[in-house]
């Protein structure tokens, strides 16, 4: 099968290296230093799916029109992507393998004439340098559409895609990417500190922040009436009870994260944007659960103060814990 990749950064490159290896001819997108190391080398992947250099086709747009298109960039940059790809794609069957929560929907509304549904993706990648993969820690991938049951084409996609990796279609999508917004409440206090998820939770005082985050991400859920899908160990029972516990004893679901990542650091991909000098998706993570407490009638001062110091890293490089403990008060 043709598969055009749209955004070839730690999961994209995972995910075209993967394919390519199952036998897929694949083409992705990328731009400058990752975009010519990719011409020169191919996309190198490296850790938990063992080794394996992918030679497929490159460019800054997809040259022809694919079978299937995965879309694999920043939240913030997927509808100028989707716009650019527009005549070339509208018709052929679209998975966002995106963070947040309106990835979909947004890609619906630009594709008109495709399927478009979302992938959750709980692999741990680093993209250490342009062209370069190393998955830290291998999971299950989650895909599926809207709240109802897996329809035909998730089950037909997922079954697809498990050619390479791991991918199971799910139902209630839109309740599964609220508890992976939980699970993404990881990444910014890394991000702000320049240390990986497991330092942070190790840190005492940080993993209060940090849970304290995602215990207000949680509560916004449940607010706004989602149902949290399973993901991981994760769902509705277990993340309404989480909702519910004071600080001291919820610190337990973050530390119990942490451990599963394993000993390899993990950077979370804010910092891995930090550290490239682009832009982050704070604004469709941390971001995303100040605007839709907004929504609630409720506030999010964790996470708006979390949103806020990651744009100050964004601008000026990482910050000392103190100026975190003292922005967030908890």
């Amino acid at each position: 099968m043709q598969i055009g990749i749209i955004g070839a950064g730690a999961l994209g490159g995972t995910f075209a290296a993967l394919l390519a290896r199952a036998g897929h001819d694949v083409e992705v997108t990328a731009r400058g230093a990752g975009l010519r190391a990719i011409l020169g080398n191919g996309i190198r992947l490296t850790g938990g799916y063992g080794q394996t250099r992918a030679r497929v086709r490159a460019g800054e747009r997809l040259s022809r029109r694919p079978d299937l298109v995965l879309l694999c960039t920043k939240a913030q940059d997927a509808a100028a992507a989707l716009e650019d790809h527009r005549e070339l794609i509208d018709g052929v069957d679209v998975v966002v393998v995106q963070n947040g929560l309106d990835g979909v929907e947004t890609a619906a509304h630009l594709l008109p004439h495709s399927t478009c549904v979302g992938l959750l993706s709980m692999i741990a990648a680093n993209y250490t340098e342009p062209g370069v993969v190393r998955v830290t820690a291998t999971a299950a991938s989650y895909l599926g559409r809207g709240d109802g049951p897996a329809d035909a084409t998730s089950r037909r996609l997922a079954a697809l895609l498990s050619e390479a990796v791991p991918v199971v279609a799910i139902a209630s999508f839109r309740g599964a990417q609220w508890t992976k917004l939980v699970v993404n409440m990881l990444n910014a206090v890394p991000a702000i500190v320049g240390r990986s998820v497991q330092e942070v939770i190790a840190d005492r005082e940080l993993r209060r922040v940090v849970t304290a985050s995602m215990r207000e991400c949680a509560r916004t859920g449940i607010a706004r009436g989602a149902r949290f899908g399973a993901l991981n160990g994760l769902g509705d029972r277990r993340l309404r009870l989480f909702a519910r516990l004071p600080l001291a004893l919820g610190q337990v679901l973050p530390w119990m994260m942490a451990r599963r990542m394993g000993e390899v650091p993990n950077l979370g991909s804010t910092q891995q944007s930090v550290r490239r000098g682009q832009e982050t998706e704070v604004d469709f993570l941390n971001g995303a659960v100040v605007r839709e407490a907004a929504a609630a009638g409720l506030e999010a001062p964790v996470n708006r103060a979390l949103t806020a110091l990651v744009h100050e890293v964004e601008r000026g490089g990482f910050l000392d814990r103190e100026r975190v403990l003292r922005a967030v008060d908890v």
